[in-house]
């Protein structure tokens, strides 16, 4: 957060600055697409998208019901291991919690990585990514090696460059029908301007929608209406379970897989907000685990 000319990455770049500037020891964010990891990269952090179902959406704003996922932004990987024994766990309010024994994360915090078997998806190394973070990832890479784990670099994962489209179906659809609740009757900003309960509910998406959410949830309704629910969110969803078989297939052969965070530096601010698809193309390293 100290080049104050760049975003510190998003939506839970707020949690990353206040960690990263010393503002607080942990943050707590969602993670629909890469909403903790890649402020958490772009901040020098450390944050952690808990497996779907470890930690308790309980309280969250829903988005997209099968993807968000509430996890932890700290200073350090010990810090992460201390705040995600404490959020982690079964939870009967969440109706996606999954009802297993926790670990003690602490028990794993080991420097020595031998007999770890750590494979790197050559789809992440994608076009137009830039150098810098190439060879970041490539020293980090080498690190982990010096360590003593296993590293493959001839990963594949073939439907990874589908995951873009897919999420960008999927997650609208899903939030085009969460966001449908805040009508300023019972949740929300409300317009109370006027006389009319028709103007007041328009005037209550318009102005408490901001422009990047109204046209998601215009995607979502594009994508599940009469016609193209099949040309769209049905085949987004297949792809989806191509992708998580071949997530699936790879964590049999391998402990861990490496990817970048994003394929870019942080960028400006403002730099690309007049071309959606440029801001949407910077999840594309981190979105499929949360398709997978």
């Amino acid at each position: 957060p100290w080049d104050l000319t760049r975003v510190p990455g998003g939506s839970s770049g707020g949690s990353a600055v206040a960690v990263a500037s010393g503002e607080t020891i942990y943050a707590l964010g969602s993670d629909t697409g890469g909403s903790i990891r890649q402020p958490a990269g772009f901040c020098s952090v450390t944050g952690l998208k808990p497996t779907y179902g470890r930690v308790s959406r309980y309280g969250l704003v829903a988005f997209a019901s099968s993807l968000d996922q509430i996890g932890p932004l700290t200073k350090d990987v010990a810090d992460c291991a201390i705040v995600l024994n404490a959020i982690a766990g079964y939870d009967s309010r969440d109706s996606t919690s999954v009802p297993k024994q926790t670990p003690d994360y602490t028990q794993c915090l080991t420097t020595d990585l031998k007999g770890l078997s750590v494979g790197v998806p050559k789809e992440y190394f994608v076009e137009g990514m830039q150098a810098e973070v190439e060879t970041a990832m490539r020293a980090a890479i080498n690190k982990l090696e010096e360590l003593g784990a296993r590293v493959e670099w001839e990963v594949s994962l073939p439907h990874t460059p589908y995951a873009l489209a897919a999420y960008y179906i999927i997650a609208p659809s899903e939030a085009m029908a969460n966001l449908a609740r805040y009508d300023g009757v019972k949740y929300g900003f409300s317009y109370t301007d006027t006389d009319s309960m028709w103007e007041a509910l328009e005037k209550t998406r318009q102005y408490g929608f901001g422009d990047e959410v109204k046209r998601r949830i215009m995607l979502g309704t594009y994508a599940l209406s009469a016609g193209y629910y099949d040309a769209y969110y049905l085949k987004a969803q297949k792809v989806r379970t191509l992708i998580r078989r071949e997530f699936d297939q790879a964590f049999e052969q391998f402990d861990a897989l490496v990817t970048p965070t994003s394929p870019t530096v942080p960028f400006k601010i403002g730099e690309k907000i007049d071309d959606p698809l440029q801001m949407y193309l910077s999840d594309v390293c981190t979105l499929p685990i949360n398709i997978a």
